[in-house]
Formats: structure tokens, C-alpha cells, sequence
């Protein structure tokens, strides 16, 4: 599908000039100077593509307090009313100096620096709807990396999109324009304390930090040297109208899931596909060998078809299942939005609550975070009318609605080549048990990708993408998550030293902090399959005794 462009035609002109004077020096310094485009001979301004404008400057020689003295009360990069205050450190975090601001109208933002700054600069992506300075990770800043975050452009609820109901502006600057407009200020923030810019720039992001990852990839290509993309959100348009449906059919009349159904559905799927991966631990590391097992969740069918308790499923349960689990798609070509189902993993009975089946709230669909975006997206973006009831909606009566949003909010260009060839890399990656949005929709746009760029010899000079087995939405779940400062690392090593990442190796946590498992980080398309000893549980723990395999055709 191609990459809808940004639609003037809901915006009115009025508003796209002040877009354009919001941005203007943030896309002239940085997108066009570092594509190529020499717009004067300021030499600071090319340094904001990365490089180094004092090669003599000392990395790490301005300490917090030094720096928070210069900025408190300060005006620069467009920031207006500069705070700064020193942070103490910590048992886990160093001392730093900690600077927030806004940038006119309404883009929040903040920036850590501490004492011994390594001449980089980590930008971490946000969640939700956004409408507040996410955390930043102690991890970036104990590395020595400048932080940086951003609340999207408004304050508000992350599942609240009422920000954007008359507000064309803070809906762009939350679709993709707040990510190149902070990052510009807070590369001139950075100068004026180290008297410096940044030699690399990092982003990182999952959810909605995801898609932001890959609409700087692809809208921006030049911003960062190194993007983190975690469980993306890319085709948003598709996902909203894929949670429109299955609230739908949660709220039909018998269709909710409830926890006992759940656990039922669960049991199942691990009985027949929990093997296939070599072991028998409660996560189905090869959902490709579960997919052709023949699982069938109609196997769980009451008799009649009407609820009669917690050993099997109606037919409103199972049409709820299949919702749930199968392809939506909206539009029609070239613009469609498509949103895949689940897999069956075995996880169902906890990695369904919270995103899809709203299960915690015993089978009300209301408290899922899928009903909560559905609805609120629906109202004030997709109907632009907060009286609509999305239960009786028709998702995509209106394909010009469709449109303009995704023109706004997708991030779906598969064409990377921009970004690659500018140098940039891009590490991907996704929960293989989801609970708000399928691994495939990843996998698939990866795929997709390859294509693009001209095949996987291509695509694998730039590009690497994660599957975790048992991982749900950012990192929760059952299975071993990548953690993000072994992300990082891998990503500064393949920026600065052209170190490619291959297999990584990911660990599982006890809730006090223990190790309860190791696990490879494969490389897709390769699952991590146990070649260990036979009925060994402490064997099963270690992963070396896994090996990265490519499910069978």
C-alpha cells in the first residue's frame, strides 16, 4: 500500500502555515542540510545531521551543575521558558541536569544531561495518544547518553484523542510532526551545553513510540543515525477499525470472553501446540507449527451452540474468537488498511485481558484497552463527532476520513531506501504473544520491506527484526523481552563500529529481580527451538541449549 501524504484538505490552509512556521527550522537545519540540500553556510546547523561542529570540544567536560547553571531561565532552540535543576544521583541513576521547556504552541519537552556526557543523544519514543513526558530510561542515562522526550504536542490522557477533535495542528504534531520539531530543539539545547552537538542521535520507541520509530524512518530519513522499533503500531487506521470489530463482537449478546473461557481456550491451544518448539514450558515458540497443526477452537463448541458453563464455547464466544484472531481490512486499493488477528499461543488467558478481551473486568470489554482506543479514536478523529456510538458505527463509511487520517498517522511506506542509504540502521521487534496487537502485522511489513529495498541483501545491511516468543505488548508476558539497553548498545555498535547484530540473547525476571530463564533473541524468520537434553527442566532454562530455526514450509 502506498504512503498516504499529509491531506490539506481537513486541515485548512491557515493551519498548515502554521505548521509549516513550527517546523520550518527544524526541516530546513536538519532534513533538507543533512539530505543534501545547502541552504546557507552555517556550519552549526549541519552538525545537527550528526556530526561534530567542535571536533576539539571534550566530551563530558560540562558537569550537571555547570550546565543546568547556563540553561535555567534561558531561551534556545525554539524553547521557551527553559527550566533547568540538578537531579542527584541515585543507586541506579547518575547525577544530571534536568531541562524542560516548550516549544510554542503547545510541544512539551525534556532533556536529561549528565555529568559524563558521551557525546550521543537518545531520544525515547511515547504511548497511547501520549499528552505527557514519558519515562526516561535510567539505562540511556547511566551510559552517558543526553535524553530526550516529549509529550506529543498536548497534555491529556494517553487513551483520550479529544486533544484532536478541533485541534488540527496538536493531531499532526501526535501523528508525526513532534518527533523532527523536539529533536531539532533539543539538538541546540545539547550544543549550548557541551558547546557540542551530538556525533549520533538514537530514537526508541514501542507502541506508539513504534510507529513513531518507523514514521522517522520513513518520513524523515536523515534525523537518526539508529532507530528501535518495538511492537509499531504502523497501519493505525487499520488497527483502530480491527478493535472496532472485535468490540463488536464482544459486546454481541453472549460474546464476551471472560476469564474461565479464556483459561479454557489456553489450555487447548498449549495441549496441541506447546511441543512443537522442542519443549513443553508454556510458551508456543513456532505459532507457524501451531497455524498447521489443524488447532480449531469450534473443537470447544457447547452443544447447541448456547453458553452452558466454563467447559466449553458458544457460538457468540467463538465468533468473538474469530474476530479476534482473522484479518480486517478496510478501503480499497491502493488505500487499504489492514489489521492481522492473533495467533494462538497458549497465552490467551492472560495476554488477552488488557488489550483485547477486557477479561480483567470479568468479561467486560469496556476496561480493554482495545475498546478504549477504538472508542476515543472513532469520536474525535475517524467520526469527529463525540456523540457517535462506535457499537453501531460503520468503520469505514467514510474512506475520505480513512484517508486523511492515515495520511496523518500511518506509517506504512515500506520504500527505506532513504534511510538506509543515508547510513541509518533500524532494529525491530515484537512480542510474539501481543496482547494488543499481533507479531504477523510486523513480520508482514518486514517482509514487505525487503521487497522494496531491493531484496535481503539490502534490507539486511540496515535492518534486523525480533520475534520473542511468549512476549506480550512492550515487554510483558511469559517469554524473555529484549531489554532496551542491550538494544541500544546493539545499535550503537552497528552505527559506530559496523558491528551487525545477529542472535541476541534476551532473560526473563522473577518478580525479586532473579533469573527464572534465558532465552536466544532470533533473528526472523528463525524461532528459538530446544535441542537440549531430553525431560531436563534446569536444561530447559539456559539458552544455550536453544537454536535459531526457520519453521518447516
Amino acid at each position: 500500500m502506498r504512503q498516504p501524504q499529509l491531506s490539506l484538505g481537513r486541515l485548512g490552509l491557515q493551519t498548515f502555515r502554521v505548521i509549516r512556521k513550527t517546523l520550518e527550522a527544524d526541516i530546513n537545519r536538519t532534513h533538507l542540510l543533512c539530505s543534501g540540500t545547502v541552504i546557507g553556510s552555517v556550519s552549526f546547523l549541519l552538525a545537527a545531521c550528526g556530526g561534530n561542529s567542535s571536533g576539539d570540544s571534550q566530551v563530558g567536560a560540562a558537569s550537571a551543575a555547570s550546565v543546568c547553571a547556563k540553561l535555567n531561565g534561558a531561551t534556545t532552540g525554539g524553547v521557551a521558558g527553559l527550566s533547568a535543576k540538578v537531579i542527584p544521583a541515585t543507586s541506579t541513576a547518575p547525577t544530571y541536569c534536568q531541562v524542560t521547556g516548550t516549544i510554542p504552541p503547545q510541544l512539551g519537552i525534556e532533556i536529561r544531561l549528565p555529568d559524563d556526557w558521551n557525546g550521543k543523544l537518545y531520544y525515547q519514543g511515547g504511548s497511547g495518544m501520549d499528552g505527557s513526558i514519558p519515562d526516561l530510561p535510567v539505562g540511556a542515562l547511566t551510559k552517558g547518553y543526553a535524553e530526550v522526550g516529549s509529550d506529543g504536542g498536548h497534555k491529556g490522557n494517553a487513551f483520550d484523542a479529544s486533544f484532536a477533535l478541533n485541534d488540527p495542528l496538536a493531531l499532526n504534531m501526535w501523528g508525526h510532526l513532534s518527533i523532527p520539531t523536539a529533536l531539532s530543539s533539543a539538538k541546540e539545547v545539547v550544543r549550548d551545553a557541551y558547546g557540542r552537538f551530538p556525533d549520533r542521535s538514537y530514537f526508541d520507541g514501542c507502541s506508539t513510540g513504534g510507529r513513531e520509530a518507523l514514521m522517522t524512518v520513513q518520513r524523515y530519513p536523515t534525523l537518526f543515525d539508529g532507530v528501535i522499533a518495538g511492537d509499531p503500531s504502523y497501519d493505525f487506521v487499520g488497527l483502530i477499525g480491527w478493535f472496532n470489530r472485535n468490540a463488536k463482537a464482544l459486546a454481541a449478546p453472549g460474546g464476551a470472553l471472560t476469564s474461565a473461557k479464556l483459561q479454557l481456550l489456553s489450555q487447548a491451544v498449549l495441549q496441541k501446540c506447546d511441543a512443537l518448539d522442542g519443549v513443553v514450558d508454556g510458551i508456543v515458540s513456532n505459532p507457524a507449527a501451531c497455524s498447521k497443526s489443524g488447532f480449531d477452537p469450534r473443537a470447544l463448541r457447547c452443544a447447541g451452540g448456547g453458553d452452558s458453563g466454563n467447559t466449553c464455547l458458544s457460538d457468540a464466544q467463538l465468533n468473538s474468537i474469530a474476530s479476534l484472531t482473522t484479518t480486517a481490512q478496510f478501503g480499497t486499493a491502493p488505500n487499504t488498511y489492514t489489521q492481522v488477528g492473533h495467533p494462538f499461543t497458549g497465552n490467551e488467558a492472560t495476554q488477552w485481558l488488557a488489550g483485547s478481551a477486557g477479561a480483567k473486568g470479568d468479561g467486560d470489554y469496556t476496561v480493554s484497552a482495545g475498546y478504549l482506543f477504538e472508542d476515543t479514536i472513532i469520536k474525535n478523529i475517524i467520526a469527529r463527532n463525540p456523540a457517535v456510538n462506535p457499537l453501531t458505527f460503520t468503520y469505514d463509511q467514510d474512506l475520505n476520513a480513512l484517508f486523511s487520517t492515515a495520511s496523518i498517522v500511518n506509517a506504512t511506506s515500506t520504500d527505506i531506501r532513504p534511510f538506509i542509504n543515508n547510513g541509518g540502521k533500524l532494529i525491530m521487534w515484537h512480542g510474539g504473544s501481543d496482547d494488543f496487537y499481533p507479531a504477523q502485522g510486523t513480520a508482514n511489513y518486514y517482509d514487505a520491506m525487503v521487497s522494496a529495498v531491493g531484496g535481503k541483501s539490502v534490507a539486511d545491511s540496515a535492518v534486523r527484526l525480533y520475534i520473542p516468543p511468549g512476549v506480550g505488548h512492550c515487554g510483558n508476558g511469559p517469554g524473555a523481552a529484549p531489554a532496551d539497553s542491550d538494544l541500544l548498545q546493539s545499535l550503537d555498535d552497528w552505527v559506530t563500529k559496523s558491528i551487525s547484530p545477529g542472535t541476541r540473547f534476551a532473560t526473563k525476571l522473577t518478580p525479586s529481580g532473579d533469573t527464572a530463564f534465558t532465552r536466544p533473541l532470533c533473528q526472523y524468520p528463525t524461532y528459538p527451538r530446544y535441542t537440549g537434553p531430553a525431560d531436563d527442566a534446569a536444561a530447559a532454562k539456559l539458552a544455550r541449549n536453544y537454536t535459531c530455526t526457520a519453521p518447516s514450509p
